[in-house]
């Protein structure tokens, strides 16, 4: 039986998120992404209208006079309220009909108002429908993190200033020595009761080890923002960039942002429509994004901002090479809103401290008999194989099968989260060697002076960190 990846992560964010009932979105007959359940979103000054237009629909079409519907008063940095519009039931695992009439009620609105106002509070996260490309492997501390660590770029002036938003940092990951610009704001809980290394835990340590590596002159920030099994709420991400983050005046050169969702009919996200604003305001500073590991061209959000119009040259959005770097990896987004690719799978970087006593893991996942996108290549899919505890307990096993391995420092991991901090780090670089070029013009400058191959049939400039050993690729037959 096939690993359900889609159901095993639902099931594991919404242990996480506790309280917050989730439901499922479909692209046809695929769960795409997840949302909150029995909540809607909209701008704080369209809250009222939208919820007296909800209420009218359902006493109409429901005769239920007294819906409950109510605008949820909080404070709202990111600009808009959730409206509750029915009781979360946990009793269907996707379906969410409370939502879905909610939404219709309010087209003829946004139709008479020509914008939209309405939208579901998607899921922002490092993983849905993958994990983020694979996870990680144990490595070695004799071993090198590849991308190797760089010669430092660059003389003289202000260093880069980079803030990572994701998980934050493991206890003592200044243990890596070319980690030493590197600070956290926030804490993550490493073990889970018995001592077990959540999963998860490590993506933002292993992002900073990347930047770090390819850019040492770089002063790095992580943000512990995505600490519920790399999840959160596309209002409570606007509300946490906005709400003390960032400073209010200077911005740092550079964000990146390793996660992100599809979107109900692959709409821009309400709930980061006033960072988005923001970002406009702040020209000094870049949004580097991950694409996304769906294997597909369903516009990932916040990096689908990159081809918009209205955010030219504020967002990069960063697609994965396979590990020989010839090619795009098979989880790899793709599609004319990803403005580049770079190295992303089968990476070396910091995941947990360096101790002699190792820190054990429990393999979620199993991998695939083939490669779950159809390409016939050694890729994440299916090597290295191991059975996980999730899968095996949707198999309905008496007894769940536990794959441990141990983490002494390094490990190996793939993902579009990891190909875009070395985007990160060439900018950072390339603003080190040309003092005065801000994180905009450096992207794109760079961007135009690497020369353009060709990927999987997409057209499109592939950045590739100086220090990255590319590996070999094994061809597999292809599963009759």
């Amino acid at each position: 039986m096939a690993p359900d990846r889609f159901q095993e992560q639902f099931d594991q964010i919404q242990d996480a998120m506790g309280e917050v009932v989730l439901a499922a979105g479909f692209e046809g007959s695929q769960p795409m992404f997840l949302y909150e359940k029995g909540y809607v979103l909209a701008r704080v000054e369209d809250a009222d209208e939208v919820a007296s237009t909800v209420r009218r629909a359902f006493a109409r079409d429901r005769g239920d006079r007294d819906a409950g519907v109510r605008v949820e008063r909080e404070e709202s940095p990111g600009g808009v309220l959730r409206i509750r519009v029915g009781e979360p039931d946990r009793s269907e695992r996707f379906a969410d009909r409370d939502v879905s009439d909610a939404l219709r009620a309010v087209e003829d609105l946004e139709r008479e108002n020509r914008r939209p106002m309405v939208s579901r509070n998607h899921i922002v996260s490092i993983a849905v429908n993958c994990c983020p490309g694979d996870e990680p492997v144990p490595i070695s501390r004799c071993e090198s993190p590849n991308p190797a660590v760089a010669e430092l770029a660059g003389e003289g002036g202000a260093p880069v200033s980079v803030l990572v938003v994701d998980t934050g940092l493991v206890e003592n990951y200044r243990s890596h020595p070319w980690m030493h610009r590197v600070v956290g704001e926030g804490k993550e809980i490493e073990l889970d009761d018995e001592g077990i290394l959540k999963q998860y835990v490590g993506h933002g340590t292993f992002i900073a080890g990347l930047v770090s590596a390819v850019a040492p002159n770089t002063d790095v920030t992580v943000h512990a923002t995505l600490v519920n099994a790399g999840a959160i709420s596309e209002k409570e991400l606007g509300d946490k960039l906005l709400g003390g983050m960032l400073p209010e005046e200077r911005w740092p050169d550079i964000v990146n942002l390793s996660a992100g969702t599809p979107s109900t009919g692959a709409e821009a996200l309400l709930g980061l429509e006033r960072f988005m604003d923001a970002l406009l305001g702040h020209p000094e500073t870049l949004l580097v994004a991950a694409a996304g590991n769906n294997g597909n061209d369903v516009r990932f959000w916040p990096a689908a901002y990159a081809d918009h119009p209205d955010y030219a040259g504020a967002v990069v959005s960063v697609g994965a090479l396979r590990k020989d770097g010839t090619a795009r990896a098979c989880f790899s987004n793709h599609g004319p809103w990803v403005t580049t690719y770079a190295p992303g799978e089968r990476l070396v970087s910091a995941f947990t401290a360096v101790d002699p006593t190792p820190a054990a893991y429990d393999y979620q996942h199993s991998t695939f008999p083939a490669c779950r996108y159809g390409h016939l290549y050694d890729c994440t899919c299916q090597f290295p194989p191991h059975r996980g505890e999730l899968t095996e307990k949707m198999a309905s096993s008496p007894n769940a099968i536990r794959e441990r391995v141990e983490f002494d420092g390094l490990a190996e991991w793939s993902g579009t989260s990891f190909s875009a901090p070395l985007v990160v780090a060439m900018i950072a670089n390339y603003m080190a060697r040309n003092p005065g070029v801000g994180s905009r013009e450096a992207a794109g400058r760079l961007l135009q002076e690497i020369p353009v191959g060709r990927l999987s049939g997409i057209t499109t400039p592939a950045l590739i960190p100086a220090t990255w050993t590319p590996r070999s690729v094994q061809s597999v037959p292809a599963t009759p």
